[in-house]
């Protein structure tokens, strides 16, 4: 079941030659938005499924390729927009010697320079996080940093150690350009990786790559004008970019359908939220939404921590064992210990579970508020210079914040509420009933000048909506 997490967590991602919206975040014309749906195929046989592996294999080793090519500082420049490297891979010879037609080629390499901005991405924050602890620095220092990651064409010509010119913020301080470019290239260097995937299991296609006949989906083949038909178990049809999941004998096929946005006269309250792992959301009137959020992630978090040390200790026997020529011991623990299905199973059932908790809380949270607008506030990371314990780091990685938010902003959408975001600050440490500075003391908020008591989800919500009604009246957020 690991295809629908990758499949989930990557659809954002297709932002490069995609014909529809990013899922809950983009409204299409009139008044309906984008979502998608998923839509399985009856059992194919083998030459039908031994064609599309062979499909998605020349996908991955064309997305390789393009990491190989373009992930190095030279291109950094480059990759926005993306027809440049799609013309320079027209004619590289590249989808002739594979026989890849044009419909999985080139979405293959638009999928590529994706993932290469990301990793770019990543690079950015990493080498912020350094600079941010990084106490030979000076405050001008920093700005000048920053100023230059945020910049993409100085970020470029500093790594490339090419002429440019001085960005505006950065002009007139105090600092060694010299020293602090040398700077920013080792952190570059220390935290750049080439990307490289061994998924071979999807691949997307074009809208001019298939059509529908008699229930099933027609897809481009490699022999000219003929075509591959996949049964479906429904009569749903598309005209949008799709992806095609590969499973053991059948596929999965990620659709992207218009839903039409509801209006609701009575909705005509402000709700004001804070978005919490404990309790998922808490409201400044008091309602908690998605209660005990925690108590349905942690078990699964430690779950996977256990199962995960006990497959590093196989691998580590697998890999003594090969070393030391034990083959038969070797391929036992192989056969019998290193293999994902039931591991991504047991993940996939977990993790479907949790997020259809979080959908029907946040549909009841609506349903029973009935709110026009709902404020929260905008994400931030975690402590850049605050060393975390392991366990802290494990709930952090599982965290399902982010995925609460884009289903707030979907929801929002697709109900017509507004959904405001305002900055945290001083929302957490704050007391809501005189401003003080308050203590923190497990889940409670406690405040030493005016007596206040209650749960830090309650506090902050409830600073939310003072910050936002002063701001509304005028004041700066």
């Amino acid at each position: 079941m690991q295809y629908f997490t990758t499949l989930q967590n990557n659809f954002a991602e297709w932002a490069l030659l995609r014909n529809f919206p990013q899922k809950g975040e983009k409204m299409s014309t009139g008044s309906t938005i984008t979502k998608t749906v998923w839509q399985y195929s009856e059992p194919l046989p083998d030459e039908t499924m031994e064609f599309l592996r062979g499909i998605a294999a020349d996908c991955c080793k064309v997305k390789n390729y393009v990491y190989g090519k373009y992930s190095g500082v030279r291109h950094l420049n480059s990759l926005t927009p993306v027809y440049g490297i799609l013309n320079e891979m027209r004619r590289c010879g590249l989808r002739e010697q594979l026989n890849l037609p044009a419909v999985y080629y080139e979405l293959a390499v638009a999928d590529a320079v994706t993932d290469i901005k990301s990793s770019w991405g990543i690079v950015r924050n990493r080498v912020g996080e350094r600079i941010t602890a990084n106490e030979n620095l000076t405050d001008s220092d920093r700005l000048y940093l920053r100023t230059v990651l945020k910049m993409n064409g100085v970020y470029a010509a500093v790594l490339n150690r090419q002429e440019y010119e001085m960005p505006r913020n950065a002009a007139g301080l105090d600092i060694d350009v010299n020293r602090l470019n040398n700077l920013l290239c080792r952190l570059t260097r220390r935290y750049l990786t080439r990307p490289r995937t061994d998924c071979a299991d999807a691949f997307r296609i074009s809208p001019n790559g298939y059509s529908y006949r008699d229930g099933a989906i027609r897809i481009v083949c490699r022999t000219p004008r003929k075509r591959v038909s996949i049964p479906l178990r429904d009569g749903r049809t598309s005209d949008r970019q799709i992806n095609i999941q590969i499973r053991q004998n059948d596929v999965v096929l990620a659709v992207p359908v218009e839903t039409r946005m509801r209006r609701h006269p009575d909705y005509t309250g402000t709700v004001y939220a804070y978005i919490g792992s404990r309790d998922m959301l808490t409201l400044s009137n008091g309602h908690v939404y998605g209660a005990a959020l925690e108590e349905l992630t942690n078990p699964e978090t430690e779950r996977l921590a256990r199962k995960n040390r006990e497959r590093r200790r196989m691998y580590t026997a697998y890999a003594r064992s090969a070393e030391a020529g034990d083959a038969r011991k070797a391929g036992n623990i192989e056969a019998n210990n290193l293999g994902r299905d039931k591991y991504d199973r047991q993940k996939e059932r977990e993790r479907q579970r949790t997020t259809t908790f979080i959908n029907a809380e946040i549909n009841r949270m609506i349903r029973d508020e009935k709110p026009a607008r709902i404020v929260i506030t905008r994400a931030v990371t975690k402590n850049r210079t605050k060393i975390y314990a392991k366990s802290a780091n494990r709930k952090l990685a599982r965290t399902f914040n982010g995925y609460i938010r884009e289903r707030i902003a979907y929801k929002c959408r697709l109900h017509s509420i507004e959904l405001v975001e305002i900055s945290s600050k001083n929302t957490g440490s704050a007391c809501s009933s005189c401003g003080s500075e308050g203590k923190r003391q497990g889940t409670a908020f406690v405040c030493g000048a005016c007596g206040y008591a209650g749960t830090i989800a309650l506090n902050s919500a409830r600073n939310i909506q003072q910050k936002y009604q002063m701001a509304d009246s005028g004041s700066h957020v």
